[in-house]
C-alpha cells in the first residue's frame, strides 16, 4: 500500500440564475483534474417578482436540487468546498431566508459575490482552461441574470465589468407575452445595447486578439452554428443572424426545440441571442470560441491558490494599505496582538484568525479621509469598494470590525445579525479594540504580553505585574472600554 497522501479534493457550486452546478475535481501535481459534474435547471431568475422577492415555488426548487448535491458532497472537509451565488441573489430581498435554508443543506456558508468578483473567477477559470500563451483574450459569459465581460493576458485580469443582462431576465422581459417577432427581438438587442454603452469605447481601446465564450448560450449558439455546414467551432455574427431567423420560426419560448440542444436551454435562448448579436456588433467582435472552463472552475483554482498561499485577497488587502496610506508597523503590531489573543481565547480558527489579520490591517484606512470617527469611513470604505477575491458577506463583516474597532460599539448592525454570526463577530471585535488599545503608544516594544480569557460574561485580562501603574493612560482607556461595553452586558475585568 502506498504511503502517498491521498490527493485533495475540491467542491465548487454555482448557485446561477439558470441553473445551478456543482463540480467536484482533485488536484494532482498542481493541476485540477474533474471528477464529477452535476448541474440542473432551477430558474431563479424567474421566481423573482416585481419587488424583487423570491417565490416560495422558485425557492423550492433550488432546495430540492441543493439536497441531491449534498448527497454527492457527504463526507467532503468544508474548508475545501465554496458555494456562490450570483446575480439573482444579488437582487433578491429575501435571500437571507433563502440562504439560511441553503446553508442547513449544504453544511457550508454561501457566499453572494458581486458581479465584478464573479468576472475575475470566470476569467480564471477560462484562463486555466485554454492555452497558456501571452495573447490579450475578451471573455464573454452570459448568466441567466447578469452578462461578465473581461479583458485579460494570461491569468490576470485587466478589465472586469458585468453588466444587468441575462437570458433569463430578457427572455422574460421582452419575450414574455408569449410572442417571438422581429420587433420583440430587435428591442432586446437595442436594450443589450444601451448596456454595452458604458463600456463600449473603453474596451475596444484596450483591444484584444482572441474572443472565449463561456456560457450556456455561447455553447448552445455554437451547437446551431456548427449545425449550418460549419466545422471551425466559431461563433460569427453571420451564424447569430441565422440562429435568430430559426428562433422567428416558432410563435414563442416554450415551443422551441432544437435537435442540438436541450429544451431548457432553448426555452431562453431568445434573450441569449440577442445580448449575443448586441455583444457582437457593439464590440466589433469577428468570430468567438468556446471554452469549458467558467465560473465553477474558477472557484476551484481560486481555493487551491489559498491552500498553496497564492491568495488574491493578500494582493487586494495589501493594495488597499498603499491606497490609503496605512501606517503598515502598526498595522502590524495590532495584527500580532489581535491573532495572539484570538489563540488565548479560542477563537483561533483559520476564518476568524484571516478576519481579524485583514480588519487590523485595514483599521486606520478611514484616516485618509479623517481623523474624526475615522472608523466609519473605514467601514464606509471597506463597504463600498471592489475587493477582489472577497464576498459580499465577508466584505460585509471585515467592515464591520473595522466600524467595531474603537469608540462605541454598533450595535444597531450587530443585533441585525443572526445570533452565531451577532458572537461570533462581537467577540472578534473585542479582540481587535483591546489590540488596537495595547498598540496605542505606536511601539512595537510597548505592547505588553498579557492573557486573556474570554466568556459570556466576562472578558479577563493579566498584565505584567505593576504593568498597569506604571501605564495610566492604559488604565484610563480600560475604564472607558469598561462602559463601551455594558450595552452588551460584558463584564471587563483587568488586573
Amino acid at each position: 500500500m502506498s504511503d502517498a497522501p491521498a490527493a485533495p479534493h475540491y467542491a465548487a457550486i454555482d448557485l446561477g440564475s439558470n441553473s445551478f452546478h456543482l463540480i467536484i475535481a482533485r488536484e494532482v501535481h498542481g493541476e485540477l483534474q474533474p471528477l464529477d459534474r452535476i448541474g440542473e435547471k432551477v430558474q431563479l431568475a424567474a421566481g423573482l417578482d416585481a419587488k424583487q422577492r423570491l417565490s416560495e415555488e422558485a425557492m423550492e426548487r433550488g432546495f430540492a436540487c441543493l439536497e441531491r448535491f449534498a448527497q454527492r458532497l457527504a463526507g467532503m472537509p468544508p474548508h475545501q468546498i465554496r458555494v456562490v451565488g450570483t446575480n439573482t441573489l444579488r437582487a433578491a430581498r429575501n435571500r437571507g431566508a433563502f440562504i439560511e435554508r441553503a446553508e442547513e443543506l449544504l453544511g457550508v456558508p454561501i457566499e453572494v459575490i458581486s458581479g465584478r468578483e464573479e468576472a475575475r473567477l470566470i476569467y480564471l477559470g477560462v484562463a486555466h482552461a485554454l492555452a497558456d500563451d501571452v495573447e490579450r483574450r475578451l471573455v464573454l459569459d452570459i448568466g441567466g441574470g447578469s452578462t461578465e465581460l473581461i479583458i485579460g493576458e494570461r491569468f490576470s485580469p485587466l478589465e472586469l465589468e458585468s453588466l444587468h443582462m441575462g437570458c433569463v431576465s430578457y427572455t422574460r422581459r421582452y419575450f414574455d407575452n408569449g410572442k417571438i417577432t422581429s420587433k420583440q427581438f430587435q428591442k432586446a438587442v437595442n436594450a443589450a445595447q444601451l448596456e454595452l454603452l458604458n463600456i463600449r469605447r473603453l474596451y475596444r481601446s484596450i483591444g484584444w486578439s482572441d474572443v472565449v465564450g463561456a456560457s450556456g448560450t455561447i455553447k448552445a449558439a455554437l451547437r446551431l452554428a456548427c449545425d449550418n455546414n460549419s466545422t471551425d467551432g466559431k461563433v460569427t455574427l453571420k451564424k447569430l443572424y441565422q440562429i435568430r431567423d430559426r428562433l422567428l420560426d416558432f410563435d414563442c419560448p416554450d415551443d422551441i426545440r432544437f435537435t442540438e440542444i436541450k429544451s431548457e436551454r432553448a426555452e431562453v435562448l431568445p434573450g441569449g441571442i440577442a445580448i449575443l448579436i448586441a455583444l457582437f456588433e457593439s464590440l466589433d467582435i469577428d468570430s468567438l470560441r468556446y471554452s469549458d472552463g467558467a465560473l465553477r472552475e474558477g472557484l476551484l483554482y481560486d481555493m487551491s491558490g489559498r491552500q498553496h498561499h497564492e491568495d488574491v485577497r493578500e494582493r487586494t488587502i495589501s493594495a488597499l494599505m498603499t491606497r490609503y496610506h496605512v501606517d503598515q508597523d502598526q498595522a502590524a503590531c495590532v495584527e500580532h496582538s489581535a491573532c495572539q489573543m484570538a489563540r488565548q481565547a479560542e477563537l483561533d480558527t483559520p476564518e476568524n484568525l484571516e478576519l481579524l489579520r485583514y480588519a487590523a490591517r485595514l483599521h486606520e484606512s478611514g484616516l485618509a479621509i479623517s481623523h474624526s470617527q475615522f472608523q466609519k469611513h473605514g467601514a464606509y470604505l471597506l463597504q463600498h469598494t471592489d475587493m477582489m477575491g472577497f464576498s459580499r458577506s465577508e466584505q460585509d463583516q471585515l467592515a464591520l470590525l473595522v466600524l467595531a474597532h474603537r469608540r462605541k460599539l454598533p450595535l444597531a448592525a450587530l443585533e441585525a445579525l443572526r445570533p452565531k454570526a451577532r458572537q461570533r463577530l462581537l467577540r472578534l471585535a473585542l479582540l481587535l479594540r483591546l489590540a488596537v488599545l495595547i498598540n496605542r503608544s505606536r511601539s512595537a516594544d510597548q505592547a505588553p504580553s498579557l492573557a486573556v480569557a474570554l466568556n459570556d460574561t466576562t472578558l479577563a485580562l493579566r498584565f505584567p505585574e505593576n504593568w498597569l501603574e506604571q501605564h495610566p493612560l492604559t488604565q484610563a482607556d480600560l475604564e472607558q472600554e469598561s462602559a463601551y461595553l455594558k450595552p452588551v452586558e460584558l463584564q471587563l475585568d483587568y488586573q
